[in-house]
């Protein structure tokens, strides 16, 4: 709580000494604001096929998306806001029928819902920028999850400095959190939901508004989340990274990632990159979600060769002994942080204790043919070890996205995509449960 009041203070008195500087009318800020949004449609169909039990298929369709407003920038000084909607429609009557309508388009019993998701004062001073209210974080561990109708929003004190030539230092203090509909999938919370990006118990109804950061994820209150990064360019083919979150009585989480790119001694024609990430975790305070001393490591390769881009990603996390609790060893992500380079586009496995993790993807962009349509195949594998605490053999996925930008539509983009996870879950019987997912996604942003 102490570090919450300093930061308050200081906060407070950052925005009193720039507004000595203020010009003395404030009209000009309000008629030269920024109106923008989306319009977002979303449908989904998933057939869920379980070994013991009864397929099924369910579907769900919504519509909303944002508007927001933003001031001009009147002596460094500006205002946000902005309201974010989601409204199903040609959906089930029975809509609390979870295998007749999909949880993560709707809010609570998939029941439509609006909120101010974001409202912020914004002050910048030279190389410095600070932004306190509700707002849209985008970190490594922290993050928006942007994966279905509405995403995840905080509310957060950060302040960001470009003061060191190629650096951004950003130092935050994130006390809330409202979770976005993707975080409705996992219902259960559990090791399964708390790897994935959200809370540690039931989740489903946790939608739609503004959490304390300890209440949403370990159902207890705490003093949030502390955080503060480095990200540094060394030149223009390596640029480095270094997070460092202080979860209050929860746990720590370092997080590393370097990129590198270089000239391919063979052809020009072929742009190789390398990115290595590291996440390492461990208890602090309380330990309110238990024993924690887990590491995730990652690397990534791409090969571009001019539209076309080949990556292959490999990860590892520690394995658990017989007396281990299930999260020891695992990666937990409770706030919607999903950074992994061998995560699927709904299997995130590769955060479980005693995961060997790979993930092949092609990409390719056809606009040199005439057409504005980029397209990717991937296929992933989770190499799981006993004790993970949630499924008891392997699993992988595979899938398909394809993006069009329609230039009849300015603005306009249109998505299709598909996975199909094989033995997402398989339990101690030897039951299995996987699926294919279909979806479609229409976004007109203004």
């Amino acid at each position: 709580m102490k570090k919450h009041i300093v930061l308050s203070i200081a906060a407070i008195g950052f925005i009193s000494a720039g507004s000595l500087h203020a010009a003395d009318s404030l009209e000009g800020m309000f008629s030269e604001g920024k109106v923008s949004g989306q319009i977002r449609e979303f449908s989904i169909s998933r057939s869920v096929e379980r070994s013991a039990g009864t397929d099924y298929t369910r579907n769900a369709n919504a519509i909303g998306g944002y508007l927001k407003y933003e001031t001009a920038d009147f002596s460094g000084l500006s205002f946000g806001a902005a309201f974010y909607t989601t409204n199903g429609f040609l959906n089930d009557s029975d809509k609390t029928d979870y295998t007749e309508v999909d949880p993560t388009l709707l809010g609570e019993n998939n029941e439509n819902y609006s909120m101010l998701g974001e409202a912020f004062v914004q002050y910048k001073v030279a190389n410095s920028t600070l932004k306190i209210g509700r707002q849209k974080l985008d970190t490594p561990m922290l993050g928006s999850d942007d994966a279905r109708m509405l995403h995840n929003l905080f509310e957060a004190y950060v302040l960001t400095n470009k003061d060191i030539a190629n650096t951004t230092l950003t130092l935050a203090h994130v006390t809330k959190f409202a979770q976005g509909t993707f975080g409705r999938a996992y219902g259960a919370g559990g090791i399964l939901g708390s790897t994935a990006g959200y809370s540690s118990w039931d989740a489903s109804n946790q939608v739609g508004e503004f959490k304390n950061m300890g209440t949403y994820a370990v159902n207890k209150s705490t003093d949030g989340v502390s955080v503060i990064s480095a990200t540094h360019a060394i030149n223009k083919n390596l640029k480095v990274q270094l997070w460092d979150y202080y979860a209050h009585d929860i746990m720590n989480i370092l997080y590393g990632q370097v990129d590198a790119s270089w000239s391919c001694l063979l052809t020009d024609a072929v742009k190789p990159s390398l990115s290595v990430q590291v996440i390492k975790e461990d208890d602090i305070g309380d330990e309110l979600l238990g024993k924690i001393d887990s590491t995730y490591w990652a690397a990534k390769f791409n090969a571009k060769i001019q539209n076309f881009t080949a990556s292959l990603a490999y990860s590892q996390t520690g394995k658990n002994s017989a007396t281990e609790a299930a999260r020891e060893n695992a990666i937990t992500s409770v706030w919607g942080g999903m950074p992994a380079f061998t995560q699927g586009m709904v299997t995130r496995h590769m955060f479980l204790a005693g995961t060997d993790a790979y993930k092949i993807a092609l990409s390719y962009n056809f606009k040199d043919l005439g057409a504005n349509v980029a397209a990717t195949i991937y296929y992933t594998n989770f190499d799981m070890a006993q004790n993970n605490g949630y499924t008891y053999d392997d699993a992988s996925e595979s899938g398909f996205d394809v993006i069009y930008n329609p230039s009849i539509v300015k603005n306009l983009q249109l998505r299709v995509r598909a996975n199909y996870a094989d033995d997402f879950n398989v339990n101690a019987a030897g039951a299995t449960t996987g699926w294919d997912e279909y979806r479609f996604i229409a976004n007109y942003n203004f």
